[in-house]
């Protein structure tokens, strides 16, 4: 896992072969660690990313930094679904103190 200067805990989002919505979901259910009620849809992603509660442990207390690695693919492929998700993480990194999305290569 990636150290951050800034202590935040580090979780890698790896959407490498990763073509379409349902992949997405799976990705983020997977290495988010999200919970087992976690929908696969576009709103329980902004909630769930949102919930400082649903993030390791730590990460309320330290910040978390989300790198999503392997986007290229995906946003080449859907582009209008990957504007969504470009949205969800910027809107879920506005809604409450703590929460950095980036993208990685």
């Amino acid at each position: 896992m990636p150290d951050d200067p800034a202590g935040r805990i580090v979780v890698v989002l790896d959407l490498d072969g990763v073509t379409d919505k349902a992949g997405l979901m799976d990705r983020c259910a997977r290495d988010l660690s999200l919970p087992e009620w976690f929908g696969r849809n576009w709103d329980a992603l902004a909630d769930c990313l949102a919930d400082p509660a649903l993030w390791p442990d730590g990460s309320a207390e330290r910040g978390l930094l989300v790198i999503v690695r392997g986007w290229r693919e995906y946003a080449g492929k859907r582009p209008e679904e990957w504007q969504v998700a470009e949205e969800i993480f910027a809107e879920a990194t506005d809604r409450g103190p703590g929460l950095f999305v980036t993208l990685g290569s």
